[in-house]
């Protein structure tokens, strides 16, 4: 069962419907211990990084972490991929995961924000949530806040400067773009993602 996190704010419904369309088995849930059961969990996240704090309040962060731990594939989708990291320039006084060390930083003065619609992508070629995703393809954005480039990123974009559109770290995957909205190259992301 693929657990979709419910902690007040993401996109919820437009990813199960991608991850329904996929044929996977997936329940959006609040429940701790359900997400502790989950063979796979993906975090989804629309809004101000504030609202991550919800996560440590509800012991859905506890929950994350220890399946981390385990082994058990987690997928961050916008907000949910920079809650990933130490904190954001957008609510300095919420602490991220540090699942990744780093910092969310807003997009500099001299381009428009936020970063909404199609952009392409750099791709490492070793990714296996890329699998089959070509350099040059695009996916949809919508952000005022990103990560800067990391060791851990597997994918780069270009707006206002180069920055991670996607970052991995064993089976802990984030993306700042999001593929329920991104048409056959997100289905085949999460597709990607359901098959690890």
């Amino acid at each position: 069962m693929i657990a979709i996190v419910d902690y007040g704010a993401g996109n919820l419904v437009s990813v199960k419907k991608a991850v329904d369309w996929l044929g996977q088995e997936c329940t959006i849930t609040s429940d701790p211990a359900q997400v502790e059961k989950a063979t796979r969990i993906i975090l989804p996240g629309v809004g101000h990084f504030a609202s991550t704090a919800a996560l440590g309040r509800t012991g859905l962060q506890d929950a994350i972490s220890d399946a981390i731990r385990r082994d058990v594939p987690f997928l961050g989708i916008c907000v949910g991929m920079q809650w990933m990291f130490e904190r954001s320039q957008e609510s300095l006084e919420t602490a991220g995961l540090g699942l990744l060390a780093g910092e969310c930083e807003r997009f500099p003065e001299n381009v428009k924000s936020p970063h909404v619609g199609w952009n392409d992508l750099e791709i490492a070629p070793s990714s296996p949530l890329f699998r089959g995703v070509s350099s040059k393809s695009f996916v949809y954005f919508t952000h005022s806040f990103r990560v800067p480039l990391t060791e851990t990123t597997v994918a780069r974009c270009e707006y206002g400067g180069e920055f991670s559109a996607a970052v991995e770290r064993d089976r802990s995957f984030g993306v700042q773009f999001h593929p329920e909205k991104s048409g056959e190259i997100g289905l085949k992301l999460l597709n990607n993602f359901c098959s690890l």
